[in-house]
């Protein structure tokens, strides 16, 4: 029941295909932040309206050419379909599509398409029932709330209606920090603690599924496992796939390993973990990441800005890592070992991880096996920024002026 159109209406605002979206040097300033580039831009929502206007009456005009009156008249009418005749390609040489194209005989009572209201359960949800009464005093007037509840992977987005309350109410400050100190045990659905704002810090003694901690917004989130548990948590998956997926602020602490593209399109949380399977940090932006162990291949894929920081132990990540776009090094920076310190240490501190108490107890030896991750062009943008500060510019104008020296290079080494 939907219809995704890709990159056409892009190219009606005017994307020239240049492939760079994230690399902050888009030349129709479409997708870049540099305020040289965005002048650039020339679309205008006209466009986008005229090029579906054109897709819908040429869908009319074929439909009318078929014979059917809807879109819902064509669901499943596989029959209209023809098979392109002699397609020399080495990706269709024998494919067969009749297992997916096979129409069962059913009865005219058995839907073809969405017929019915999907009801999601929203006035059974978690939040619903029971968080929003119990964090009433928070909402209300900042009264402290804290409680332990069962959870079990059919509620999802737990915390995210009381997340929005409190950001209806007191905006993007939220609250003040752990006004609302909610532990669940047992396994949490998808989209535990989704957009969770400042104020909000939400434990999982067990596991969570896919989407822990989408869009965080200045929440705290901590899964570890439980403590009668046997398990090497380092080793085994403590959360799904896609943790961290377009956080801006927060904190997420996990003692366990965390699935596929985690902190993917990150953009300034911070976190600590202890192993994360493939594409880690892939696209992210800002924020720091901490990983006491292993990651999977592709790291750092399209990593544009934010640190992270990788315990190397067993000397693999070199070959685990997409180097198209950062560079490898070793802190080196007293402040900056402290800090990374500190973030091990408040890892420990929420979660009581064994791990991270070994590397604690071992710091002076395991140093040297972190390898910080750091993109390119982020750190030269930190670096003209801290040059135009140092120079007596202040806040934006700082900013705007490391932009416009980013640009230059960026020219000077294109016109090259």
């Amino acid at each position: 029941e939907e219809f995704g159109f890709a990159t056409a209406p892009l190219v009606t605002l005017g994307c020239i295909m240049m492939r760079g979206c994230h690399l902050n040097t888009c030349p129709v300033g479409i997708a870049t932040q540099d305020p040289r580039l965005r002048k650039n831009f020339t679309g205008d929502p006209a466009h986008t309206v005229n090029f579906m206007t054109f897709i819908a009456r040429e869908v009319r005009e074929i439909m009318a050419q078929l014979g059917f009156r809807t879109i819902n008249e064509m669901v499943g009418r596989v029959d209209r379909l023809e098979v392109k005749e002699a397609v020399d390609h080495w990706k269709a040489k024998g494919l067969d599509l009749s297992k997916i194209l096979y129409q069962p005989e059913v009865g005219t009572r058995v839907g073809k398409f969405k017929s019915q209201d999907q009801d999601h359960g929203l006035d059974v949800s978690m939040d619903i029932v029971s968080l929003l009464d119990l964090c009433k005093p928070a909402l209300e007037s900042q009264t402290p709330v804290k409680a332990t509840l069962p959870i079990k992977n059919t509620n999802r987005v737990v915390g995210t209606i009381v997340g929005s309350e409190v950001s209806k109410i007191y905006g993007a400050d939220g609250l003040p920090e752990d006004t609302i100190d909610l532990t669940f045990k047992g396994s949490a659905g998808q989209s535990f603690g989704a957009f969770a704002p400042r104020g909000m810090t939400l434990r999982i003694d067990g596991d969570a599924n896919d989407y822990v901690g989408k869009g965080l917004s200045g929440g705290r989130l901590i899964v570890y496992p439980p403590a009668q548990s046997t398990f090497v948590a380092e080793d085994n998956i403590i959360v799904g796939n896609v943790t961290l997926y377009g956080a801006t602020a927060g904190e997420v602490y996990i003692a366990g390993m965390a699935g596929e593209r985690f902190a993917v399109r990150n953009s300034g949380a911070t976190t600590v973990v202890e192993a994360v399977g493939d594409h880690g940090c892939e696209y992210m932006t800002g924020g720091r990441v901490v990983v006491l162990g292993k990651t999977g291949r592709n790291f750092a894929a399209g990593m544009s800005g934010g640190i992270a920081y990788v315990l190397d132990e067993d000397h693999t990540f070199l070959e685990r890592c997409n180097r198209e776009m950062v560079d490898l090094t070793v802190p080196d920076d007293p402040e900056e070992i402290r800090d990374l310190r500190t973030m091990v240490e408040r890892h420990v501190s929420y979660t009581n991880s064994v791990k991270g108490q070994r590397v604690l107890d071992e710091w002076e030896s395991l140093l040297p096996r972190f390898i910080k991750v750091m993109p390119r062009d982020y750190k030269r943008m930190l670096d003209a920024i801290q040059q135009e500060l140092a120079s007596g510019l202040s806040g934006d104008e700082a900013l705007l002026a490391a932009f416009e020296v980013n640009a230059r290079d960026v020219s000077r080494v294109g016109g090259k």
